[in-house]
C-alpha cells in the first residue's frame, strides 16, 4: 500500500507445531495514522509486536519499514522507531531524569533533551521524584518519554493502558493524540479495548485467534458495524406505547419512562428524534449503545472483554 510506513506480509508465527499464533496476517499501517491493532488477550498482537520490533525471529513473511524489509535495515532503523513491548523496565530508586539519564547515556543521545521530553509527558514537575513514588500512570508516561528521546518517527506501544484506572487511561490517550498532531509520529498500538482504540485511532486492524478479521479506517469500522442501538429516556411512556411500536418494531420497553431501540444506522437518529418531538413525546435523554462493540464481540470469539 501507498504511503505506508510499516508494512507486513503473509506473517505466520507458531510456537509449537500444533498451533499457529499468526496465521498468514498482513497489515498496512500509513504514515501519520494512529493504527489501532485490536483483538482479545490471546490473539497474537504482542507476538506481533515482538516480531515487528526483533525480538522474536521472523519465520515465515515480510516485514518491512519505510519501505525496506526490516532484516535488511537492523539495526539503524531502531533509530528512528521507539517501542514499548510488555511492561517498561524502569529503576525504581531513582529519579524520572535519571531513568532518562541512563537511555540518553546508552543511546549517545544529549541530555538536554530530557527536559522537553519531561514536558512533553506532563512530569516535569516529577522529574526529580523518585520513581517508586509514581502511580501507574506515570510510570508509563515516563517510559514513553523514554521512547521519544532519540525523536523518534514510529512508537509501537504493546497494550500501554493495560492495568491503568480511567484517569490514567485518559492521560495516556491525550498523549499519544498530542504526539501524533504536534510531532507527526505514527503510532502502532495494540489494545484490547475497543472504546480506547475508538477514540484515539484513523486506523484498525482487528485479529482473533491468530487470523485478521478486519483492516481499514475507523469510519469503515463503524460503517461495518451496521445498525445503531439507542437508549431512550422519556416521562411517561404509556400513552405513546402503540404509536411508538407501530412505527418502530424493535422497541423494547424497560418501564414505563425507558426503551431501547435499533436503527439502520446512527444517520437515521435525526429522523427518529423529529419523529419524538412531533408525537409530544418527551425526550430526556438519548445514548447510544455500543453497536460496534457488539459487532466487535460476535466478530471474535470473545464473550466478553
Amino acid at each position: 500500500m501507498q504511503n505506508s510506513i510499516i508494512q507486513i506480509q503473509n506473517l505466520s508465527h507458531n510456537y509449537s507445531k500444533s498451533k499457529k499464533v499468526l496465521n498468514n496476517i498482513s497489515l498496512n499501517i500509513p504514515k501519520g495514522a494512529i493504527y489501532g491493532f485490536l483483538g482479545p488477550n490471546g490473539a497474537g498482537k504482542s507476538t506481533t509486536m515482538q516480531l515487528i520490533t526483533n525480538i522474536l525471529p521472523k519465520q515465515s513473511g515480510e516485514i518491512c519499514f519505510f519501505e525496506k524489509p526490516l532484516h535488511e535495515q537492523i539495526p539503524s532503523v531502531f533509530s528512528k522507531i521507539g517501542s514499548l513491548v510488555e511492561s517498561p523496565s524502569l529503576y525504581l530508586h531513582l529519579s524520572g531524569i535519571d531513568n532518562l539519564r541512563c537511555i540518553t547515556t546508552l543511546k549517545n543521545i544529549s541530555e538536554e533533551k530530557i527536559p522537553s521530553v519531561l514536558e512533553l509527558v506532563g512530569l516535569s514537575e516529577n522529574g526529580k521524584q523518585k520513581v517508586k513514588q509514581y502511580s501507574l500512570g506515570m510510570k508509563q508516561r515516563l517510559a514513553i518519554a523514554m521512547t521519544l528521546l532519540g525523536e523518534p518517527e514510529i512508537l509501537l506501544l504493546d497494550e500501554p493502558v493495560n492495568g491503568l484506572d480511567p484517569s490514567g487511561i485518559t492521560e495516556i490517550r491525550e498523549l499519544l493524540v498530542k504526539l501524533n498532531k504536534e510531532r507527526g509520529i505514527t503510532i502502532f498500538i495494540s489494545s484490547h479495548l475497543l472504546s480506547e482504540i475508538e477514540k484515539m485511532c484513523s486506523h484498525v486492524g482487528i485479529i482473533d485467534n491468530g487470523i485478521l478479521q478486519f483492516e481499514g479506517t475507523i469510519e469503515e469500522l463503524a460503517e461495518k458495524s451496521g445498525e445503531c442501538k439507542l437508549s431512550v429516556t422519556s416521562k411517561n411512556l404509556k400513552p405513546h406505547k402503540a404509536i411508538l411500536t407501530n412505527n418502530y418494531t424493535s422497541i423494547v420497553f424497560k418501564n414505563d419512562s425507558q426503551f431501547t431501540v435499533v436503527l439502520n444506522n446512527k444517520d437515521a437518529i435525526p429522523k427518529f428524534s423529529k419523529f419524538m418531538i412531533q408525537n409530544n413525546i418527551d425526550l430526556y435523554e438519548l445514548k447510544i449503545l455500543d453497536g460496534l462493540e457488539e459487532w466487535f464481540l460476535s466478530l471474535t470469539s470473545q464473550k466478553q472483554l
